[in-house]
């Protein structure tokens, strides 16, 4: 037991990381408090633990930029509070250095990176620098006085985060219960004597893609919403959020009133003004909008709505993979592959067009504004002023990072990922278990194997993105490990053609002879073999 302990205390020691986050601890002898700071870890060394930091007095010249050496006081082992601006991070510490300064902070007004220099100059500076709020340092004012101690102090912090299983947890869970339901329902069809897979049928709820041109103009439209969206988010963000309150909420009463009806929860109903109306259905649906007019109200508020928008985002994907169906695996390769090509083109290619190097992708999902989610883990930054000002579009599943010890005070960190990265692949797991029940396979061989294989490539991706530190496009691992995954199963059941083929009875478009339920062909719309 004891070697295990050690070998778990091992393997938590070696992925431990150093952030560019650090805290800043002021008190006297009544008062204690702490704020965010940014710093270079390649430039300061901090102090791991508030208990081995060295204790400073404060010495506050924020009315100076510190970018010449007129007019300083003493301040020999002190730390000097001095304003960002109008010269270098380097020659600012040069400066303190040359007076006896033993830390420098410099006060912002604008969004907080890491600061940095030239290569020489970091040997040149010997005393430690960071980055603090300038509204942080008036409240510390307000609330010390003349008479503070300060402490610079920095936790490294874990690159594992438990956020990540959770949000594994999230993606596979959802995709699972998505394609169940999608062969439920299909199941459900055979057993009232619809045909498998018959998608022209004018009451039902489901839109299938069958048609490659079709597809083909789904990801062209696509491709056209998110430039539209980067060039003119300002205004169409609020069309998004819109939208979303309304399909969430409709989603929602649809996961609800299918859960419902699957543990045979009954309904009453009354009349009134000669209709009737059902209490269940009543009930569900103050509830469902209920949920999306609280996001719609607090959705800018960080430390707990993101619960709100992954219930919503869940019910959203669950519904669209039960509404949305792909008739065969031919469309499932063109759409998926598209999907592939249009995120590793938005993430990778478009940050060599856009004016800040950063991608189409990422700046939409997260709002052209962000600073602290947009670094994945890589450059931090931390905004001038914590309150979010801007609007962020509500695509993506949030999760906090919980081992992010300085969230409370540089603002709340989140792991994420992209509702396409689960709806995408879930449409294809949706499609495995329909062809499951349509061949009458009680083992659900094509269900379970493509789950499967969604889980390994969620792995996959965490780990590319752990080991380099940057956000990854997931359809790049999802799609791949799916559909060959997918192939695989179907050409070692000797099922190919008819996985390839898809629905048991072709779409109205089609002039291919459909297939029966065996996979035969010969059967016209007319017929169905006894």
């Amino acid at each position: 037991m004891s070697k295990l302990w050690i070998i778990l205390s091992v393997i938590l020691l070696s992925t431990q990381t150093y952030s560019q986050e650090a805290i800043l601890h002021i008190s006297n002898e009544s008062i204690d408090k702490e704020y965010c700071l940014v710093y270079n870890a390649a430039w300061t060394n901090l102090s791991n633990s508030l208990r081995d930091s060295v204790k400073y007095e404060v010495v506050n010249l924020v009315s100076s930029y510190l970018c010449n050496s007129s007019a300083i006081p003493d301040v020999k082992g002190k730390a000097l509070v001095v304003m960002r601006g109008q010269c270098d991070f380097s020659q600012k510490a040069l400066v303190a250095q040359e007076k006896g300064a033993a830390a420098l902070i410099i006060a912002s007004n604008k969004t907080m990176t890491p600061p940095s220099a030239n290569e020489s100059e970091y040997e040149k500076v010997h005393i430690p620098l960071v980055l603090m709020r300038y509204r942080d340092f008036v409240d510390a004012q307000q609330v010390f006085g003349k008479d503070m101690t300060a402490r610079l102090y920095a936790p490294p912090v874990p690159m594992f985060d438990v956020s990540i299983v959770v949000m594994l947890i999230i993606a596979v869970s959802t995709v699972a219960l998505g394609g169940f339901w999608s062969g439920a329902a299909e199941k459900d069809k055979q057993s009232e004597g619809a045909f498998p897979g018959r998608v022209d049928d004018a009451s039902s709820q489901e839109l299938s893609l069958y048609s490659p041109l079709k597809v083909i103009i789904f990801v062209a439209l696509m491709c056209a919403m998110l430039v539209l969206m980067y060039f003119f988010y300002r205004w169409l963000v609020y069309v998004i959020i819109v939208i979303f309150c309304l399909a969430s909420a409709t989603a929602l009463y649809s996961c609800l009133d299918a859960l419902l009806n699957r543990i045979g929860c009954g309904t009453c109903s009354f009349s009134c003004l000669s209709k009737d109306f059902s209490v269940r259905s009543l009930v569900l649906a103050a509830l469902c909008v209920s949920v999306a007019v609280v996001w719609g109200v607090y959705r800018n508020e960080d430390r707990w709505i993101w619960i709100l928008q992954d219930l919503l985002g869940i019910a959203f994907c669950l519904n669209f993979m039960k509404t949305i169906t792909l008739s065969n695996f031919k469309i499932c390769v063109i759409l998926l592959s598209l999907l592939l090509l249009y995120d590793v083109f938005f993430v990778f290619i478009t940050p060599f067009f856009t004016p800040n190097g950063e991608s189409i992708m990422v700046q939409v999902a997260l709002g052209p504004e962000s600073a602290g989610e947009k670094s994945d883990g890589n450059i931090v930054e931390v905004p001038a002023d914590p309150t979010p000002t801007y609007e962020k579009l509500p695509v993506v599943m949030r999760v906090p990072r919980f081992s992010a010890w300085a969230q409370n005070l540089c603002g709340m960190q989140f792991s994420i990922l992209g509702y396409g990265d689960i709806i995408v692949p879930g449409l294809l797991i949706a499609y495995c278990h329909r062809f499951d029940v349509w061949t009458g396979s009680s083992k659900r061989v094509y269900f379970f194997s493509c789950t499967i294989a969604y889980f390994l490539g969620m792995i996959v991706t965490f780990a590319v993105m752990l080991l380099s530190k940057m956000g990854q496009p997931a359809l790049l691992y999802l799609v791949p490990f799916t559909l060959i995954t997918s192939a695989v199963v179907a050409w070692s059941r000797r099922e190919m053609q008819q996985f390839w083929a898809g629905t048991t009875y072709q779409v109205l478009d089609s002039s291919r002879e459909p297939l029966s339920q065996d996979g035969e062909p010969g059967y016209t719309s007319g017929e169905r073999k006894c």
